[in-house]
């Protein structure tokens, strides 16, 4: 059964920047999508090994990606995190944005899909 402690984890499992942790939130046919992409739900990784790789993008993209003030929310078989994401391209632009993830749980609690969302600072 999935908790806001399990969320609070997969938190401090991507700041520790550790991705063999963060994959165990994830179920077997799992689905992540990103803010970002050329379709209207932006770029969409399907399965462990293409989710793994998508994290592994955001990882490469801000190598010192930080996830701070976190709030979490869990209704049914469905979850909500807020947070403040902040980091440093490789390129040395700052990026500071507001976001949330919702979530599809799984009947084991783990994360079937996860679906994120940026505020875009201009």
């Amino acid at each position: 059964m999935a908790t806001t402690q399990m969320l609070r984890d997969l938190v401090a499992a991507f700041n520790d920047h550790d991705l063999d942790r963060v994959m165990t939130f994830f179920t077997d046919d799992c689905v992540l999508e990103m803010p970002r992409g050329t379709e209207p739900w932006g770029t969409r990784f399907e399965g462990r090994d293409d989710v793994r790789a998508g994290l592994a993008q955001r990882f490469a993209g801000l190598p010192d990606v930080h996830y701070g003030d976190d709030q979490h929310w869990l209704y049914g078989d469905h979850a909500v995190s807020t947070w403040l994401l902040t980091g440093t391209s490789p390129a040395g632009e700052r990026v500071e944005v507001r976001g949330c993830d919702l979530f599809d749980l799984g009947p084991d609690g783990r994360i079937q899909r996860k679906d994120s969302y940026w505020k875009i600072v201009e």
